[in-house]
């Protein structure tokens, strides 16, 4: 589906001063606010900016397209709210191009939802990229708060990767998917005003029907630090098992939190483990300590790829990116990447039309260790990076695949040799 085109005909501008207001009002409605609360409520307000191509429905337009918001048009549900199937045409409002949409209805109970709705409209508003969910516009009547996002075809990535009943994912599409997350991330990272995502997880990775993934929820984003600041502090909030351990230790937030959190997802997708799962024995119930010492060891590292990829994929191509994950999830978060440096490191691992999908032999600069790479930062010196990389490289690993293509988005897949 990709990003659901430019509407500029049939869009709304929303100013800084018609949020301002909103927010107000909805300042003005409530009673039970700690000053931890009020201040956050600012932030949010100052940061607001002008927004563009954001359409101000009715809240009976919204439940026309979601038939009164009929049961069995749940999408799925989540901390914030409830999220139904619409579609919108000419026949809720004149210039308005058939759409599909999706429209989320944020929890009334206190000041949460609305502080999160305004978050969401503050930072979709002004941010577009092919890798974050499109706001295609929102709805604020009396306590009533909506959203309205272009429509993904196949849903998370949690439910693709978690679901008994669903195919598994080739290894070309997860990694596909990894990049397409990173580059969301990194969007966010190099904005004007850095942009702190806060709860990147499985289940807030979109996919459309190509299987790109777009970044959604931002209600708990936050804005990056400015001129000398090291960090933001806020509460500690987002999801256990993704969460930074420095974060939830000290409340300081950095961009790095979120490599961290992308460590982990990367993780799910090499092994197919959720990040907690308490049905498994003890010792593998939370995947990063599980894991994590296996992912720079090339005898063990080859046991934790999920098995239902059955061995189609290519050696090479997964010590790269357990060794990306590595790094990632390090405890200090000076040693970790930045997330241009994981989106340059995925690259290579695609499998592009026209080559086979073959993958290339010579490793990534970043990831050797030479010059000023990555991963020879922040602490890690550079012989020891070398000599661990030259070690996990096994040769003539070549990604191999029935369809010339090699699509990432099908069923083509890349044979061990």
């Amino acid at each position: 589906m990709g990003n659901c085109g430019t509407r500029e005909e049939s869009a709304v501008v929303v100013s800084h001063a018609q949020v301002q207001l909103l927010s107000e009002k909805k300042q003005s409605q409530s009673q039970n606010r700690t000053l931890s609360d009020l201040g956050d409520f600012e932030d949010s307000r100052k940061n607001a900016l002008l927004y563009t191509h954001v359409i101000a429905f009715t809240l009976y337009e919204l439940e026309t397209i979601t038939k009164s918001f009929r049961s069995d048009y749940i999408l799925g549900e989540g901390g914030f709210g409830t999220v139904y199937k619409g579609y919108i045409d000419e026949n809720v409002r004149v210039g308005l191009k058939s759409l599909p949409v999706a429209v989320k209805v944020l929890n009334k109970e206190g000041l949460q939802g609305h502080r999160e709705w305004l978050t969401e409209v503050n930072f979709l508003g002004q941010l577009r990229h092919p890798n974050l969910v499109k706001l295609i516009g929102y709805c604020c009547e009396d306590d009533h708060r909506l959203l309205v996002y272009e429509f993904m075809f196949r849903g998370s990535l949690e439910n693709h990767l978690f679901r008994k009943a669903t195919v598994p994912l080739t290894w070309a599409t997860r990694m596909m998917i990894a990049l397409g997350a990173a580059k969301g991330l990194a969007f966010l990272h190099n904005a004007e005003r850095p942009v702190i995502y806060r709860d990147f997880k499985t289940s807030n990775i979109l996919l459309d029907s190509d299987y790109t993934a777009k970044l959604s929820d931002f209600g708990l984003a936050k804005a990056g630090p400015q001129g000398d600041e090291t960090h933001v502090s806020t509460r500690v909030m987002g999801t256990y098992g993704y969460a930074a351990p420095e974060y939830v230790m000290t409340g300081h937030l950095t961009a790095r939190s979120d490599v961290y959190s992308f460590g982990v997802v990367l993780l799910e997708l090499l092994t197919g483990r959720k990040s907690v799962d308490k049905t498994r024995p003890s010792k593998e119930q939370n995947l990063v300590d599980w894991a994590r010492p296996k992912l720079n060891d090339k005898r063990k590292l080859l046991q934790i790829i999920d098995p239902r990829l059955e061995n189609q994929y290519s050696v090479r191509a997964a010590q790269k990116a357990c060794s990306l994950a590595y790094y990632c999830l390090s405890q200090n978060p000076k040693a970790r990447p930045l997330m241009s440096d994981v989106v340059e490191t995925l690259e290579p691992l695609q499998c592009s039309g026209g080559s086979a999908g073959e993958v290339s032999s010579s490793l990534n600069p970043k990831l050797t260790g030479g010059g000023a790479g990555p991963f020879a930062m922040g602490g890690v010196p550079d012989y020891r990076v070398r000599h661990r990389f030259s070690n996990n490289v096994g040769p003539g690993a070549i990604c191999r695949s029935p369809n010339p293509n090699c699509s990432p988005g099908g069923p083509a897949a890349c044979r061990v040799r």
